[in-house]
């Protein structure tokens, strides 16, 4: 028995389904008590738009490849972008390959998870790496004693029994996991994957709880846009099938050296037996006419984006139009008043998100299409966006991104009032990296569920107070919290108080007169932020 590529479309779309039925689960296993436990979402999300492969019929490695270029887009929160990673190192094992057997599935485990371990600057033991890590290491180690020949499923049924194994252990190898009492939530995520793919292989594919298609997010406005300002109109888009003479990685620079004065958004994918192109163009026809010199087209689409603006137009939706600048900045907030204090320091877009809503890759990457700017910063505000931020990076090619790894909003807009027009691009963020990690930041929220972390017991209710997101102080009232706290103020020049969307004004004017008390001389606000969750968010510089 071989899996083709009909059968690994349909364990593909049965993991997907698995994922959305656990999702709440698997978001349960947060280890901190705080109400930001989104794993199983962002996974979730990361796999749902491989649905459009239910009639799928080509080969396995076309349909790895079009999992993993979905899945790239849609990566959502960092064990998205992880698995997102996987799977595309998946991809890359099985090029070429019509049908695959067990060695070839080991091959494509252990290429999957050194793509995603490579992602990672620092990886952690006892994460969803770790799983995936242990899973390829006995996979191989099983296939090459020839083990599992001929039989893929004995060989799925093999992998998660290990990868079960492997996530029982996960408390011991991280502390953090063992106090809070859960195994890892990614990791969990990673052994549903696994398991809703074995159930395809069983014949028994898992369903959609619901039975309804997600719900499309991210979505752009285009209001203000002149259609007639859409510099290219056709985005073109094809597979090409090379032919001899161009076969292996890299032997098309030419064509995308082609391509870069052809028009723009462009995606060149170059690997051993295919091309994916994807280009803003005025001339799809010289586009595919120079694909052609490369071998046979498999598949094109192009599709006209002023008459789809026009359409847009005619629904009622809106945008901004901006002229050509030489930088830019994006920023990913959530709360209205957040939101605007990044617009009031220059940010061109803002992209909803933050804790419970990581933005995907291709919400991020809407927003840089918006910003029609040479050098674009970004600003993740979350460490869980980060890897999301980077992949979008990696596949921006007409404009230069650079991350600055901003971990919460409030270091986002130190690191905006840092920019300095004197620096290089690579100055600049470096400089802003810098400035946000000089802010301390105080934080208070419930905790939704019982905990000890770091040696505090925690009950569900009980107000948390965090520094830079960790917990350290646990009360029955939010003053209460801020007192355990306050020492951080001492000495601070300035005190900025954002108050969320749950904020009472009498706590409000009890939160200011413990800092004014604490910081007598530091310079004082408080905006409202509208952010969820956080009843109070304090910066302190």
């Amino acid at each position: 028995m071989k899996i083709d590529g009909k059968k690994f479309s349909e364990m593909c779309i049965s993991a997907a389904n698995a994922l959305n039925n656990d999702q709440a689960a698997i978001n349960a296993l947060n280890v901190f008590p705080v109400p930001d436990g989104d794993t199983g979402v962002n996974m979730s999300l990361t796999m749902s738009t491989i649905q459009n492969l239910r009639e799928f019929e080509g080969t396995v490695s076309d349909c790895a490849t079009k999992v993993a270029d979905s899945m790239l887009r849609a990566a959502r929160g960092n064990s998205g972008a992880i698995l997102s990673l996987f799977f595309r190192g998946f991809a890359k094992a099985l090029k070429g390959l019509e049908e695959v057997d067990s060695a070839d599935l080991a091959n494509a485990f252990e290429r999957g998870t050194r793509e995603a371990y490579g992602a990672v600057m620092t990886p952690t033991e006892g994460t969803i790496l770790t799983v995936m890590r242990i899973c390829a290491e006995r996979g191989i180690e099983a296939t090459r004693k020839g083990r599992f020949e001929g039989d893929p499923k004995a060989f799925f049924v093999y992998i998660l029994k290990v990868a079960n194994e492997t996530l029982a252990i996960t408390p011991e190898l991280l502390p953090l996991l063992k106090d809070a009492g859960v195994v890892d939530a990614g990791g969990s995520g990673f052994v549903t994957v696994l398991a809703g793919m074995l159930q395809s292989l069983r014949n028994h594919p898992v369903l959609r709880e619901g039975g309804e298609e997600p719900a499309a997010t991210g979505a752009a406005d285009f209001g203000d846009f002149v259609t007639g300002d859409i510099k290219y109109a056709y985005c073109t888009e094809c597979i090409v099938d090379k032919s001899e003479d161009y076969k292996g990685e890299g032997k098309c620079e030419s064509f995308r050296n082609y391509l870069t004065h052809q028009g723009d958004s462009l995606v060149f994918v170059d690997d051993d037996n295919i091309l994916k192109v994807h280009i803003h163009t005025n001339h799809p026809g010289k586009v595919l006419e120079k694909a052609l010199v490369h071998g046979s087209l498999y598949t094109v689409k192009i599709e006209n984006m002023r008459n789809q603006h026009t359409e847009l137009l005619e629904a009622g939706a809106e945008a901004p139009a901006e002229p050509r600048v030489p930088v830019g900045f994006i920023s990913i907030a959530v709360g209205d008043g957040v939101a605007a204090a990044f617009r009031d320091l220059g940010v061109n877009y803002v992209v909803p998100g933050g804790q419970t809503m990581n933005p995907s890759t291709d919400d991020i990457l809407a927003a840089v299409d918006a910003v029609n700017a040479d050098n674009i910063f970004i600003l993740p505000n979350n460490k869980n966006i980060f890897l999301v931020a980077e992949r979008a990076a990696e596949m921006t090619t007409d404009k230069k991104l650079l991350v600055v790894h901003t971990a919460q909003f409030t270091g986002g807009i130190t690191a905006m009032m840092s920019y300095d027009e004197s620096l290089s691009p690579e100055e600049n963020a470096a400089a802003m990296e810098e400035a946000a990690a000089a802010v301390t930041t105080l934080s208070f929220t419930r905790a939704v569920r019982d905990a000890e972390i770091d040696g505090l017991c925690i009950k569900e209710g009980e107000v948390l107070g965090l520094v830079g997101g960790k917990v350290r102080s646990v009360a029955g009232d939010i003053p209460t919290a801020l007192q355990t706290l306050l020492e951080t103020a001492e000495g601070s020049s300035f005190v900025t108080v954002y108050t969320g969307a749950d904020a009472v004004p009498e706590i409000t004017a009890e939160v200011e007169a413990m800092l004014a008390a604490k910081a007598p001389h530091a310079e004082r606000m408080t905006l409202e932020g509208g952010q969820p969750l956080y009843d109070y968010v304090i910066s302190l510089e």
